[in-house]
């Protein structure tokens, strides 16, 4: 029975998606957000936040309060709390108080074996709206997530140094990347924020890993230089490719250069499937294919293959 009626429920709010925001609407979320269940509470966030729905900031700042009284209960898997701190930052709410006790959150829960921390996506939501109000909290806050135990909250840190604009950040990037991290997917994403925070300071210190013993940091700098959509990285992949003969790290280059998405970048990618050895054209045309669906594009890519045989 009360299975059903929280089907019930949450059905009621997802047909709220789509209504108009009346009053009654705006009532009828409050009400929602002070259920007992985290589903409910959640999904509310969830509209909220897609609405813009600022006038609920004072009712999503008391659900995530009754949330964090016994939280591994009230919300296990910290999805409402997760949910709440977006839609605050999506509404453009200078909720500080929800923020700064977020973003320390810790919330073990039991697992087959032992336990496991669940609010690493609120501590990175939590500072993503430190960063969106500008507290002067924010890259003190950034400082330890750098830091969190939990790889996720620590790629969500790099994340938000990178959405803050700010050059201060910079330095506790470089930091961060000398010090160095167990999961290589926080150190891409900590290249990739100081690419996008100042590409002029930031390219050449980037460039140097990407001859590092560690395949995966090497390999993690590459695609960083990709995804920075840099006209000047362009060079940088290419000097890296002519200038190893390792097999899996010019792959790894090629596919970085089809990433960049620039012409100079396209034009070198197929000079390389027309005249370079079968390997290293069979690896170039395998990372051209994220343009597959782009016609002008690959006509380009067949018409080097006609040249080539």
């Amino acid at each position: 029975m009360a299975k059903r009626a929280l089907e019930d429920q949450l059905a009621a709010l997802h047909a709220l998606r789509t209504a108009p925001i009346t009053a009654d609407t705006l009532a009828q979320l409050r009400q929602a957000l002070t259920n007992h269940n985290s589903h409910v509470v959640a999904t509310v966030a969830e509209i909220a936040g897609e609405a813009e729905l600022a006038d609920l900031e004072p009712d999503l700042a008391a659900a995530f309060a009754a949330l964090m009284r016994n939280p591994a209960k009230t919300d296990p898997g910290c999805r409402a709390k997760t949910a709440i701190a977006n839609a605050l930052r999506a509404c453009e709410c200078p909720a500080e108080a929800v923020f700064l006790q977020g973003v320390r959150h810790v919330q073990m829960e039991p697992v087959w074996g032992g336990q496991v921390d669940t609010a690493a996506p609120v501590r990175g939501a939590c500072a993503l709206g430190l960063v969106a109000m500008r507290s002067r909290h924010a890259l003190l806050e950034l400082a330890h997530l750098l830091a969190d135990p939990e790889p996720d909250a620590r790629i969500a840190a790099a994340r938000a140094l990178a959405y803050s604009t700010d050059p201060a950040g910079i330095p506790l990037l470089h930091f961060k990347i000398l010090t160095g991290d167990t999961h290589a997917a926080a150190l891409y994403e900590c290249f990739l924020a100081l690419l996008k925070l100042d590409v002029d300071t930031s390219l050449a210190f980037v460039a140097e890993y990407l001859k590092n013993a560690d395949p995966a940091i090497a390999e993690s700098a590459a695609l960083a230089l990709g995804e920075s959509r840099q006209e000047s990285a362009f060079a940088v992949l290419r000097d890296a490719w002519e200038d190893t003969f390792d097999a899996e790290r010019r792959r790894t280059l090629l596919l970085a250069l089809a990433t960049l998405r620039s012409e100079p970048a396209l034009d070198y990618l197929l000079d390389i499937v027309r005249h370079e050895a079968r390997v290293y054209a069979d690896a170039a045309l395998q990372a051209l294919r994220m343009y597959q669906r782009d016609e002008t594009i690959w006509r380009r890519v067949e018409k080097a293959l006609a040249e080539r045989d």
